[in-house]
């Protein structure tokens, strides 16, 4: 399994078989970093330009192969369990669902690159860097899976502490959708 810099276990054993597509991808399969960010790699910039700024792998294609690949989380949905991210306007509190990387590209030591025994896969992610990989987990898979064994493909269901969390959470948001007038709210005597 796949471990980040400080040793523990991300939940995959291949982060590029559960990553989405590239961040930068547009609709029409055109790579949005060429034609935005130019100037950060001039000399990809100047590849995709030539090719009318087609992504180079394409919607199926290799996403180790590309230099600036990158898939992140909406952040919306645990992927692990289904709980639903449920934010209040105006309060601090910490979400109920995180972004948890699952590929921290410079961390594979030059011994575990030897034994993985895909020379061609390995010297992709090698020429193309380290990779942006996220997918969405509660509060509490996330800390399953760096302090377990725990798999981000698991069937699991919610913890129940994280459905007391987001079951506070919703009836906090219905009370302030209440409609109230302000003499009502504010009036002291009441």
């Amino acid at each position: 399994m796949e471990r980040t810099p400080d040793g523990t276990p991300v939940g995959v054993d291949d982060p590029y078989a559960v990553a989405g597509i590239c961040d930068h991808l547009t609709d029409d399969g055109r790579c949005r970093f060429a034609l935005t960010r130019a100037g950060d790699d001039p000399g990809f910039a100047d590849a995709r330009r030539a090719d009318d700024y087609a992504c180079h792998v394409g919607p199926e294609g290799t996403w180790r192969a590309c230099p600036h690949y990158r898939s992140t989380t909406d952040g919306r949905e645990c992927v692990r369990c289904g709980l639903e991210e449920v934010r209040l306007a105006g309060e601090d509190a910490r979400p109920l669902v995180e972004a948890h990387h699952l590929s921290y590209g410079d961390a594979e030591t030059p011994d575990e690159a030897e034994t993985s025994g895909d020379a061609t896969t390995t010297a992709d992610a090698a020429a193309a860097g380290p990779h942006e990989i996220t997918v969405a987990l509660c509060r509490w898979c996330h800390t399953k899976v760096h302090r377990s064994i725990a798999r981000i493909d698991d069937d699991a269901s919610p913890d129940p502490e994280a459905i007391a969390e987001c079951e506070g959470r919703r009836t906090r948001e219905r009370e302030e959708t209440a409609f109230e007038t302000a003499r009502e709210r504010f009036d002291e005597s009441t």
